[in-house]
């Protein structure tokens, strides 16, 4: 499930097998007293770049604590390893977050990553047919085929299955999700082949996926999600409580943070590369520049600039039951440390 990889000598953490179901006493159930290390987790996917850069340009070396990173397979792995307090930083998407925070657990959002971050890609049939038909696309072709549209995404509460909610009841106006589309289950890593072979007639996908399938014969993109819901978050940087309140600390990871964010600005193709070189996964340093092209690889780190976008997202989040109500925007993010030093 994980990989721990160790910086400046210092590990700290359990195991896979240590991981237990979230609990709010297992954050806050820490050791008391000065920190000297923390555990920076994430979920290999393009949107973390941030992550990337700071471990290969060294940027988490910078900061006063000694800092370990561990590999998580996905979001939910990382929930469970956070509430339990074996994780103190984590880069994923801003729905994790949201559920830590529903289920009591002390942390908070220091910055944001990426936003934007999703295309939605559909055969060339069904581009031209949401082309011709606009939001009538969906009844068109159920009449025409004898059958919904097969759609794949990410599980309910996702952060691309809120935004394709969204553009299906909101943006479009169509009506309910599940009785608009026949919507099932795929991860990003498996789109790109679900899709080219036929199981699915679209998908809502991320970088560098999108790119994969836009440069296939036969399949065209409908949407992009900056349209959909503009300046809507992807992944967050979520630290717990005691990073938070350790103010050099917290301000430390968010201006190394900043400093990545303005490499990726500056420097894209060593960026890709370094994403690459962490991502694995068939995700080859070619594959990762020509995605920075793309419109859905915007890299940010002001968490004033999803807030909006973030209270919107909260209600669906809730509304498929991964939350008993919508996260407030107040308990969901710490603006200090970002503000100290880049408001």
């Amino acid at each position: 499930m994980l990989q721990q990889m160790s910086r400046r000598g210092v590990l700290r953490g359990l195991g896979a097998g240590a991981i237990t179901t979230p609990t709010v006493a297992g954050c806050l159930g820490q050791a008391s007293g000065p920190l000297e290390s923390i555990t920076v987790a994430y979920v290999p996917i393009y949107p973390n770049m941030q992550h990337y850069v700071m471990e290969n340009q060294g940027y988490y070396d910078e900061l006063p604590v000694d800092v370990s990173v561990e590999r998580f397979s996905s979001g939910p792995n990382v929930v469970k390893a956070f509430a339990s307090g074996d994780v103190d930083v984590a880069l994923f998407g801003i729905t994790p977050a949201m559920v830590l925070i529903d289920n009591g657990t002390a942390a908070g959002v220091l910055a944001a990553n990426s936003r934007n971050g999703f295309k939605i890609m559909a055969s060339t049939e069904v581009a031209n047919r949401f082309e011709q038909d606009g939001p009538t696309a969906f009844d068109s072709f159920e009449s025409d085929t004898g059958r919904k549209l097969r759609f794949g995404a990410p599980p309910d509460g996702s952060v691309p299955d809120v935004v394709l909610r969204y553009w299906i009841e909101q943006d479009l106006g169509v009506g309910e999700t599940e009785s608009t589309i026949a919507k099932s289950t795929v991860p990003p890593a498996k789109a790109v082949q679900t899709i080219q072979s036929g199981d699915i007639d679209a998908t809502i996908i991320q970088e560098p996926f999108a790119t994969i399938i836009g440069q296939e014969d036969g399949f065209e993109e409908i949407a992009w999600s900056g349209n959909v819901l503009e300046n809507h978050p992807v992944t967050v940087l979520f630290a717990n409580q005691r990073v938070i309140e350790a103010p050099e600390i917290a301000q430390s990871l968010v201006d190394q943070h900043v400093r990545a964010t303005e490499f990726i600005a500056d420097s894209p193709e060593k960026a890709a590369v370094d994403a690459a070189s962490v991502i694995g996964s068939g995700v080859s340093e070619n594959l990762a520049s020509e995605a920075m092209d793309s419109r859905a690889s915007d890299f940010v780190s002001d968490p004033h600039s999803i807030t909006d976008q973030t209270a919107t997202m909260a209600d669906f989040v809730a509304d498929v039951g991964n939350t008993a109500e919508p996260v407030p925007t107040a308990d969901l993010f710490a603006f200090e440390a970002y503000d100290l030093t880049h408001q």
